[in-house]
């Protein structure tokens, strides 16, 4: 899995970095994202084949300074539209 870093917003003046994760095994490519904030970190892998519709995800939580704790819900509520 590959890791590309996408940018980083600043959460209670602590800095959270947004990564889109590209699986290189799969055939056609899956991805997903991650969020690391001062040691705690979350991800979800697998959110779809659409290398640009994930990296607009990983963009929008970037620009909503979105923590690990609400990754979930945020996905969650993406998945839904």
């Amino acid at each position: 899995m590959r890791k590309l870093f996408v940018g980083e917003a600043r959460c209670r003046a602590l800095p959270a970095r947004y990564y889109l994760l590209e699986e290189e095994a799969s055939d056609p490519g899956s991805y997903g994202v991650q969020i690391e904030l001062k040691g705690e970190e979350a991800s979800v892998r697998d959110l779809g084949p659409s290398r640009q519709r994930v990296l607009e995800l990983a963009e929008a939580l970037a620009r909503g300074a979105v923590t690990p704790v609400g990754l979930r819900d945020v996905v969650d509520d993406w998945l839904l539209e």
